[in-house]
């Protein structure tokens, strides 16, 4: 894994912690969170304040996030925002943290000048023990103040101050003022410099979490749906229209397609569809020839070329398929039909311009594991999982080549491959297909086991 760590790859962004003063602070957040400290002098912090440094010396990965639930956040500086966050349990965290720190941005850079900041994602469920407590965990709210208690102490002044303007004997009222004081000891003036951070609600609908192997939960959506990665079904109790498994790509395929999640790449909507399944063609070669022993440290384009004559016959079914739709698109022939029992039947689509696009790709990475660099932009713990299982010649290959082509141009790779960024209130952008189009047509259903049914599930 080092040689991902050296590429920028892994831990990459991290905030860095090593003066005193701020290792201090740290400790002193850490003791009044987890009752434990560091023995540190300098580390590396997520955007939760997460150090895997720490991690390691404790034996502890959730050390911030007891019970994978309620995760919590030490503020040391507004600089974490652009700080990636590690080990994440459900998708929707990271979006939650960055979106309190954009909204009190101006308020923390003030608190932690003076003092760190430590909260915690709040919500219902304090600990899951089975899929169906999932479903309880509705509204998250994110709760925060300095260790001296400054912006609930802020709030309290207000409300004395407030009480001191409107109440006629308040002049004579010496307690009141005693407690002011005391009160604009801690604060500061609050009226030149108002200290208030404004609570954060977020509604969790549509998320993953890695919890019980793996669980796509979608709510928001026309059909609502459960989707197991590593079982075969989910709990058949759980509030969903439906629940399966990525194991059943016709239940996965309807899904996507009747919801409008998903378009086909190969479209006169994609610009770079030849270029992009060109690359995953690219992508596929190389995992065949690492299996052959192949030397990848150097491969050149006519090396590729050179690899896919030699190990044709020996190339995946996805390669074949996927060879075809490209050939056509390059000739300007008739698309070939790919059933959704095709193994490159995932590689073909990505996810629509719409507010669940990135977790939608993230469940396509996961469809699609011989597209490595679609699944090290969607879903990092898959990737570094699949990347464990590799032969070193492939490891290679991948660490150079994400490295060279993807972080130099990160929005740029993003752009071309999944389309602009979606609009804060975009919903469904229907490109003229319809809701429920495939890559070539309806998705036939063909039978109840493979329906996916109009009955609504309980929210």
């Amino acid at each position: 894994m080092m040689r991902l760590v050296k590429n920028g790859l892994m831990y990459g962004n991290l905030h860095e912690v090593r003066s005193p003063a701020m290792v201090e602070r740290y400790n002193r957040a850490l003791k009044h969170l987890t009752g434990r400290q560091t023995e540190l002098s300098e580390f590396h912090i997520d955007i939760s304040g997460f150090s895997p440094e720490i991690g390691d010396e404790l034996d502890d990965d959730y050390y911030l996030n007891p019970n994978g639930c309620n995760r919590q956040f030490i503020f040391l500086s507004p600089e974490q925002k652009t700080a990636p966050l590690l080990n994440t349990r459900f998708s929707t965290s990271r979006k939650i943290i960055r979106g309190y720190i954009d909204q009190n941005e101006e308020q923390l850079f003030a608190l932690t000048a003076r003092d760190v900041v430590v909260g915690e994602l709040v919500n219902s469920v304090l600990v899951l023990k089975q899929p169906k407590d999932l479903f309880y965990i509705r509204d998250i709210v994110v709760e925060a103040d300095t260790l001296g208690g400054h912006a609930e102490a802020s709030g309290e002044l207000t409300g004395k101050i407030d009480r001191f303007m409107v109440e006629d004997d308040a002049w004579w009222d010496d307690v009141l003022i005693s407690e002011m004081i005391e009160l604009a000891r801690q604060t500061g003036d609050i009226v030149r410099s108002p200290i208030k951070l404004t609570s954060q609600s977020f509604t969790q609908k549509n998320f993953y979490t890695s919890h019980f192997g793996g669980l796509y939960v979608f709510q928001d959506v026309s059909q609502s749906a459960c989707i197991a990665v590593s079982t075969d079904k989910p709990e058949d109790d759980i509030p969903v229209s439906k629940s399966f498994s990525l194991k059943d790509p016709k239940a996965v395929a309807a899904f996507l397609s009747v919801n409008g999640l998903v378009e086909p790449l190969a479209t006169k909507w994609v610009p770079n569809s030849q270029s992009i399944i060109k690359q995953k063609l690219d992508f596929i070669a190389i995992d065949t020839a690492a299996n052959e022993g192949e030397d990848l440290s150097h491969v050149s384009r006519r090396d590729l070329r050179n690899l896919k004559r030699k190990y044709h016959d020996r190339m995946p079914d996805e390669y074949h398929s996927l060879m075809q739709v490209w050939l056509s698109l390059k000739t300007g022939g008739n698309l070939p039909k790919v059933p959704v029992t095709d193994p490159a039947y995932f590689y073909l689509l990505r996810a629509q311009n719409h507010a669940d696009r990135d977790l939608v790709n993230m469940l396509l990475a996961q469809l699609t594991p011989l597209d490595f660099r679609q699944l090290f932009i969607c879903h990092k713990d898959a990737f570094y999982a699949a990347y464990k299982t590799w032969h070193d010649q492939k490891r290679t290959y991948v660490a150079r080549f994400l490295a060279e082509e993807y972080v130099v141009d990160k929005v740029g790779t993003r752009e071309e491959l999944f389309g602009p960024e979606p609009a804060m209130d975009t919903d469904y952008v229907d490109l003229g297909l319809g809701p429920n189009i495939g890559p070539w047509g309806r998705i036939p259903h063909d039978g109840d086991h493979d329906r996916y049914d109009d009955e609504e599930g309980d929210r």
